[in-house]
């Protein structure tokens, strides 16, 4: 739906400025821009309240709204960013008003018509997330040195799912995989003795926004 015919916009849940707390871009000041709306329901999601609601914007709204931060590094996240069609223009316009973009998205849906500026930053679900079935093959031959790929461990048979599908897909060829525990399920120290055990070619993260803020909205 548009404010106005001709308009495109996204239903937009909160656009804040804070720290990147995942990715190799951890520590980064960014403009989040959180869109609303999931098809997934993964057991330990932190952002439910993205589910529903927000409001729609025009998207040349949204990029001078992230303008006014006076950062260039801006991060589209959700819920599910692809779930809405108007995600696709919205990265590219983002893009072509220079800021350097990171797309945050499960890999349940489509990347393959993401601009190619823009660093896709593919969350595989395992096992644990109780949405493992809904993880798209097709995406991952798509991954490119540009993109990276997440995948959050609870326990370990989660970790040895995941080092099956990277071995099997060859990810750590095709871009930087990054493991990171579930809070408050799977000690960090667990997961990266598992890590150094195996010499698995990944990188081991934790939720920096978390260690500093907890769980607060906006944050």
């Amino acid at each position: 739906m548009s404010k106005a015919a001709g308009v495109p916009t996204v239903r937009i849940s909160e656009i804040f400025h804070s720290l990147q707390g995942e990715s190799s871009r951890v520590g980064l000041p960014t403009v989040f821009i959180r869109l609303t709306g999931c098809p997934l329901r993964c057991r330990w999601c932190d952002t439910p309240y993205a589910f529903t609601g927000g409001e729609n914007r025009p998207i040349d709204e949204i990029v001078a709204e992230a303008g006014r931060h006076g950062t260039r590094t801006v991060c589209v996240t959700g819920g599910e960013p692809l779930a809405q069609k108007n995600c696709l223009p919205l990265l590219t316009a983002l893009c072509d008003a220079g800021f350097d973009v990171s797309l945050e998205t499960s890999g349940a849906l489509d990347i393959g018509d993401v601009d190619p500026r823009v660093s896709r930053i593919m969350d595989l679900k395992a096992p644990g997330s109780g949405e493992v079935d809904k993880n798209l093959p097709s995406n991952i031959p798509r991954l490119t040195a540009h993109d990276e790929v997440k995948i959050v461990i609870a326990d370990r048979s989660d970790y040895e799912w995941a080092r099956g599908i990277i071995a099997e897909h060859l990810i750590a060829e095709r871009c930087q995989v990054l493991l990171s525990p579930v809070q408050g399920e799977l000690g960090p120290a667990d997961l990266a003795g598992w890590i150094l055990e195996d010499r698995l070619p990944v990188r081991f993260q934790l939720q920096l926004h978390k260690v500093l803020w907890g769980n607060m909205q906006g944050k």
